[in-house]
């Protein structure tokens, strides 16, 4: 005897069988109706969802350095938060852009890999510095003595290293939508749900998806300053190095690929879900995702990183050196905080008050 394919209810789990009036598969506890070949497309699509995402990646970032290229260039450490970063010999005794202790030289720099790509810094030290005190004004709750003796204890160009990902990246996605009618006569009220099956497929590109590859510098502050002007790119030259820091990554790419995929995912699976629309409701089931032609590539981007100190408590801030943009987190004046809530309840406390005595009024 051959064995019969089972089918469950779309809409509560239900067991489904045919119903000979309708012609229809029908759910035996909640009524619902179905056409045979949608249940048979819904099955199709639950075999897809139940395989696991294709999501891997050629081992193609960076190449190795040539006999000289690396002459000149030294390695120094902190000596505080062991963090690894790359200038000339010329260098003098500095602190580390990330916590401000001592770095010390280990000797020259070898190994690794080269990076493939370069933005060169389009915005030098003076900028950076207006770029910060532009950053304070309007902030009301910034302390005002933060703002009038903030000195800035370090302020130095570094090259970040970012792996970048590009892919092309085939979906399948399946939503659970509703529509909601509602009506009323006479008598009562009536609220009538209808349950769809949504399912959306097609391909998306990604180029240059930036993961940073220093686990010293805090992601957060990195995507931060993102963008970055891809086209304003050029094949890595280590002339560009001169006058400016480089860090050396310590998260590799094979490291970076787990954020570089949760990127990708995350987009394609909101991009996918813009194109549902006209439902009351919409809730995602699954989404099966894989990777064709995809590639990482290893690039240094510019960032001015800014270090001040306020009440024993170090700030740190990061500019993106190629377009200006500044973030950073900056201390809360408690006393202006406090005026500023009290205000705002002030002032909707008189308004309510004013709205009550219009009423009393009519």
């Amino acid at each position: 005897m051959a064995a019969v394919q089972q089918y469950k209810c779309r809409n509560c789990g239900g067991s489904v069988i045919f119903d000979s009036q309708s012609q229809k598969m029908k759910c035996e506890y909640c009524g619902s109706e179905f056409d045979i070949e949608a249940l048979k497309q819904y099955d199709e699509q639950l075999k897809r969802a139940s395989q696991p995402d294709n999501m891997n990646w050629e081992d193609t970032a960076g190449s190795e350095w040539t006999n000289g290229e690396t002459d000149g260039l030294r390695i120094y450490t902190c000596t505080s938060c062991g963090g690894e970063i790359v200038g000339d010999e010329t260098m003098a005794a500095m602190a580390c852009p990330y916590c401000n202790n001592p770095v010390v030289i280990m000797g020259q720099f070898s190994g690794e890999l080269k990076p493939d790509y370069i933005i060169p810094f389009k915005l030098d030290k003076k900028a950076a510095k207006d770029a910060l005190m532009n950053h304070y004004k309007g902030k009301l709750l910034i302390p005002k003595i933060f703002k009038d003796e903030n000195h800035i204890d370090e302020v130095k160009g570094i090259y970040v290293p970012f792996w970048l990902f590009d892919a092309e990246v085939d979906a399948d996605v399946q939503y659970k939508a509703t529509r909601v009618r509602t009506w009323s006569d006479s008598r009562y009220n009536y609220r009538e749900v209808k349950y769809y099956s949504v399912s959306r497929g097609g391909s998306i590109g990604f180029q240059r998806v930036p993961v940073d590859g220093s686990s010293k510098m805090p992601d957060d502050l990195m995507e931060s300053v993102e963008p970055f002007d891809f086209s304003q790119a050029v094949p890595f030259q280590t002339a560009y190095l001169s006058g400016y820091l480089a860090d050396k990554y310590d998260v590799d790419a094979k490291q970076s690929v787990d954020r570089a995929n949760h990127r990708i995912k995350r987009t394609t699976e909101q991009a996918f879900a813009n194109t549902v629309s006209g439902y009351t409701s919409v809730t995602p089931e699954f989404s099966n995702i894989n990777l064709r032609n995809s590639k990482a590539k290893y690039a240094l981007y510019p960032v001015w990183i800014l270090n001040t100190t306020w009440k024993d408590k170090k700030y740190i801030f990061a500019m993106n050196g190629q377009t200006g943009k500044i973030v950073g987190n900056l201390p809360l004046d408690v006393g202006a905080y406090i005026r500023w809530l009290l205000g705002i309840t002030g002032v909707v406390g008189a308004l309510c008050v004013l709205i009550r005595f219009l009423i009393w009024l009519i």
